[in-house]
């Protein structure tokens, strides 16, 4: 007599860290496993070179090739990847070299803040890396619904050491974006910068978007899409 098993339906994700650290990493992977359902799983990896806190192009430009090996050996085991640094290092190589969606935490939060024609700014640390924002709301045809970005004051690793100054100098961010650049909805712009992203989002009434728990939904959606269980015609 054969025993029939049920089939295991769990969805397994890899969170990437186009940076060194490994304590950003863990952060940024508790916060997405924070908001998954039961059946899917995750699990974050660190560049093994590089930077701890990617702060300008040049980092960022370097940091790619770094993504696309470590998602390369994920995607032979995993459902979908998160790369989890704002200027989205190294995405479309990895989705033309992969099967499984592939979703940058930059381009998931601009989506969800521009919804329905939503006006919407960033707030950040790093002000080497703003031109770069610019451009990536151009290539997603969002340029007329981006309002800019608003930047703190300080050194920006010395601000992600230091969580409370951190979120109180990315509220006043917050604040002007809102109020003197007429966004209807603020990005917190940085991986590294999740959880003060959360806790800010909890702060304002109006909308602040906390990039990881955007990607983590737009990742959701597309496994789901290509899942056999949602195209039972294949």
């Amino acid at each position: 007599m054969l025993v029939q098993h049920a089939q295991d339906t769990t969805k397994h994700i890899v969170l990437i860290n186009p940076n060194t650290s490994a304590a950003t990493t863990a952060m940024m992977t508790d916060i997405a496993r924070s908001v998954l359902p039961a059946d899917v799983t995750i699990e974050g990896v660190t560049a093994t070179s590089g930077v701890p806190m990617i702060l300008d192009d040049n980092q960022l430009a370097a940091a790619a090739a770094g993504v696309v090996k470590m998602g390369l050996v994920a995607a032979r085991f995993c459902d979908g990847i998160i790369v989890s640094a704002f200027g989205d290092p190294g995405i479309q190589q990895l989705r033309d070299l992969t099967k499984v969606p592939v979703v940058g935490i930059c381009e998931a939060s601009m989506l969800e803040a521009s919804a329905h024609g939503r006006r919407f700014g960033i707030a950040t640390v790093t002000p080497n890396l703003v031109n770069g924002f610019a451009r990536k709301a151009d290539g997603l045809g969002l340029g007329q619904l981006f309002t800019g970005t608003r930047l703190t004051n300080g050194d920006p690793q010395k601000l992600a050491a230091d969580p409370e100054r951190l979120q109180a100098e990315l509220a006043f961010a917050v604040e002007q974006a809102f109020e003197l650049d007429g966004a209807e909805a603020v990005i917190i712009g940085g991986g590294p910068l999740g959880q003060a992203a959360v806790e800010l989002g909890r702060r304002f009434s109006r909308p602040v978007i906390a990039p990881i728990t955007a990607a983590v939904a737009s990742l959701l959606l597309q496994i789901k899409a290509t899942s056999p269980a949602s195209n039972p015609s294949s």
